[in-house]
Formats: structure tokens, sequence, C-alpha cells
């Protein structure tokens, strides 16, 4: 969970979509945690219709990938402009307000980029469609790319919703028991322990004897031990990175810095 303080400010925490759609908004977003809070002024939600920077008679948005092949790409002046308006008023700086393209190539979204974004004071989402974005514009604005698993989606709305989301659950008064932010999946590199609630007995299955012991210490040791276990059958990957004692995955700044990299050696 994400404090006042380390947030920084008293302004609720807001985000700008560049999308072909933004009737899709707030959607699921305006339902459970992530609607109370967006209706409770914890949150804001701003929509920019890339549309209205098209181009022509038309307001086309895009065009045929140079070099041939299918499907259409967005052109980096229509792109460019509509990050310019979603730019009006934000703070200067990616620390304190990042620009994120939502693609599957880029870097997979993890619970410590989550914890990273929700101490900003917002971000811009830029939403993509058919083949994608002009390399151009991505690199001129340095927008991070940022990937929710390796798969195709139609388009980067339905990963928005998951980012979103996920960040918005962070934010100071959000949740009701801040400790759920704590103890959960993710967390520490770490799947989550198993969960139980009434009856005592159900079905000839009982609930594990130590959860009913009162000992706290006890308690600890096993939902530790259980979520090691499911940790190490379900995702090895994440065990070796906890059993390195590595808690932290890279940060999304590292991103930046990549992007120089590639640059210099253009």
């Amino acid at each position: 969970m994400i404090s006042d303080a380390e947030k920084g400010n008293d302004e609720p925490w807001r985000v700008k979509i560049i999308t072909l759609f933004p009737e899709l908004f707030p959607g699921p977003l305006d339902c459970s945690l992530s609607g109370r809070a967006l209706r409770s002024n914890l949150w804001k939600l701003d929509t920019i219709d890339l549309r209205e920077f098209g181009e022509g008679a038309h307001r086309s948005v895009d065009d045929r990938p140079v070099g041939g092949g299918p499907g259409m790409v967005f052109r980096p002046s229509v792109v460019a402009h509509a990050l310019d308006a979603a730019s009006a008023g934000n703070p200067a700086g990616s620390e304190e307000w990042p620009m994120i393209y939502l693609t599957p190539r880029g870097q997979p979204l993890q619970q410590s980029h989550i914890e990273s974004l929700a101490r900003t004071r917002g971000m811009t989402l830029l939403c993509g469609r058919f083949e994608g974005v002009d390399e151009r514009v991505l690199r001129k604005y340095r927008l991070r790319e940022i990937s929710i698993g390796d798969f195709v989606l139609s388009g980067g709305e339905f990963a928005a919703f998951v980012l979103i989301d996920a960040v918005v659950r962070l934010i100071p008064r959000v949740l009701g028991n801040e400790s759920s932010a704590i103890e959960e999946s993710h967390s520490e590199s770490l799947l989550e322990y198993p969960q139980f609630t009434r009856p005592r007995v159900w079905q000839g299955i009982p609930v594990p004897e130590t959860l009913l012991s009162g000992n706290h210490a006890e308690i600890a040791a096993w939902r530790k031990s259980e979520a090691e276990r499911i940790t190490r059958s379900r995702r090895p990957d994440l065990w070796q990175k906890y059993s390195a004692g590595d808690k932290h995955s890279r940060s999304l700044d590292d991103h930046s810095q990549e992007l120089d990299d590639r640059e210099t050696e253009r």
C-alpha cells in the first residue's frame, strides 16, 4: 500500500488514456473498488480521442507500413499531437508522470512496476491498434513500453484496464484493509498461500489445523511455507528470483536507459 506521505501530494492520482475508442472507458473500472474510488475522487480518468487528431477529410490516423506487410500503422504526426494534448497540465519529467505505450513487445509488467506507478502523480497511456505505432514517435517522446503478458489483444485498451486497476488499488484509502495490498501474490516474489473460510469442515475436507490454533507465529510460518511451495511448483521463474534474494524487479525507469543505449548504437 502506498501511503499519502509517500505519494507526496493531496491531488487525486490521474490517468489519461489516448485511444480510438474512448467510449470503452471507464467500463469495468466503474465497478467495485476502482469504481467507488473513482466516484470518491481518489483518482481521475481522462480519455483523449485519437481520431480528433486525424488528418484529412476522413481524419485518418494510420497508414500502410513502409516496406510492405499486412495491417496499418499509427502515423507519428497523429500520435505526437495526441501526446502533446495529453501532456497539457502535467508535471515535467517522466518520474512524476510517465507516458506508457501498451504493447506485446514491451517490458513484462510486474508488481514492483505497479508500486512505482502508484507513487507518481499520474500517467498517460497510449493504446495501440492494428500493427502498432510508428517507431519514431515512440523514441522521440520516450514512451515506456509495457506488456501484460505473452499474448496479443485486439488493442491496448484491454491492457489499460488491467494496468489501471492494479495501480488504483494501491492508492491510499482505496482498500479498506491496507495490509491486503501487502500480503498477497507477487508482493515478495511469492504467489499467495491458500485461503479458507467457514465452515470448519466442508464436504469432508477440514480447514488445516494450524489455522485454527490461534498461534499467530505458527500461522504466519505455515502461510509462508505454503506460499513457497506453490511458487516453487507453479512459477519456477519467481522461485528463482525469490531464492536469489532479488525481491525487487528492475524499475520502469531502466527502460529509458535502454532507449538511450539503443539510440547510441544506431
